[in-house]
């Protein structure tokens, strides 16, 4: 493992020191699993205290269902977005939710001399076109939740492709064929292609321009994205684990933004965890200090987070009501 500052060392040691031992003396590894990109960076600090208690699994998005499902679900602690965790776990039967590690990743392209979008001024949306990246998926429906709490009335897009004049009209697109040439007035994409389409069209006859955060346009300046669970069991049977990784996530935030840890300690970091053969969602090229920034990585814990948690699963249902499920009480840890 790369050797780090003095700084970082003594952050992973103040981490690793807070659980002490395992409960019972057991020596088996718990497993924590995370889908690549910016819910994995929220494990970053739990990753380089180099415990040797846990082990780290980064796996692609759509495989994650199937660590904390089925009779005996392999993870035993996983970080994965709120809407799957509350459909998936809701009932806290076999999981818990620890808190929230991320609050939004989504930011608005434009080009030309369009204004950024604000709270102030999303309603000057009427009659223009928003191409979303997974506009059925949590992208999509937090922009929709934003446009209901601003009182802006939208339209989903047909394959006709008419506009509305009196709505904001939103149509889908996948965030790789987003350009500046695709005819949308404002485009909503996550980081860290957001960036990463700002600087590959810089030089463009019409480049992309940023147009605003999306997380803004939340009263709390974001939303809950993304969550971390433990297992019951695990929960009952090992508080130390439980402490020690809720110690971890609490740093997460001012691990990755206090200066100390480079984009190359982030990325060797999270290369070591990273499932074989799977493509990484960050690399040298497209990670940067204002990308760490921009992935909101915060950890709030479950009984801070709870009330903010069960509104957001609330509006997401009144959206799309297959969307997310409301949560048992029972899925909130409680220290």
């Amino acid at each position: 493992m790369k050797k780090f500052s003095a700084g970082i060392l003594g952050a992973a040691v103040l981490c690793a020191s807070l659980g002490l031992a395992a409960c019972g003396g057991k020596s088996e590894k718990l497993s924590v699993y995370a889908p690549d990109g910016a819910t994995a960076l929220a494990l970053v600090s739990a990753i380089a205290s180099e415990d040797e208690l846990f082990e780290y699994h980064v796996e692609d998005a759509s495989t994650i269902p199937a660590f904390v499902t089925g009779k005996s679900p392999k993870a035993d602690f996983c970080v994965l977005p709120l809407n799957a965790a509350s459909k998936l776990l809701g009932t806290g039967e076999t999981y818990r939710m620890l808190g929230t590690v991320t609050n939004g990743n989504l930011y608005f392209l434009t080009t030309g001399e369009k204004p950024a979008l604000t709270g102030e001024n999303l309603s000057s949306l009427k009659g223009k076109t928003v191409g979303v990246a997974q506009l059925n998926n949590v992208p999509g429906l937090a922009l929709q939740i934003a446009l209901n709490e601003h009182g802006v009335e939208y339209a989903i897009m047909g394959n006709d492709g008419a506009v509305q004049a009196d709505k904001v009209n939103l149509t889908a697109m996948d965030a790789s064929n987003m350009t500046p040439a695709s005819g949308c007035d404002y485009y909503l994409i996550p980081e860290p292609a957001a960036s990463t389409k700002l600087a590959a069209t810089a030089s463009a006859p019409k480049p992309f321009q940023p147009a605003g955060s999306l997380q803004a346009l939340y009263a709390e300046g974001g939303f809950p994205q993304a969550v971390l669970v433990a297992k019951k069991s695990v929960i009952e049977n090992n508080a130390a684990a439980c402490e020690k990784m809720l110690a971890c996530m609490e740093q997460s935030e001012s691990f990755l933004t206090s200066g100390s840890l480079s984009v190359d300690d982030i990325l060797n970091l999270l290369a070591d965890k990273r499932a074989a053969g799977l493509t990484p969602a960050f690399n040298a090229k497209n990670l940067t200090v204002q990308v760490i920034e921009n992935c909101s990585v915060k950890f709030t814990p479950s009984g801070e987070s709870k009330e903010r948690v069960n509104a957001f699963l609330e509006k997401l249902i009144a959206v799309n009501p297959d969307s997310a499920a409301k949560v048992n009480d029972a899925f909130f840890y409680a220290d």
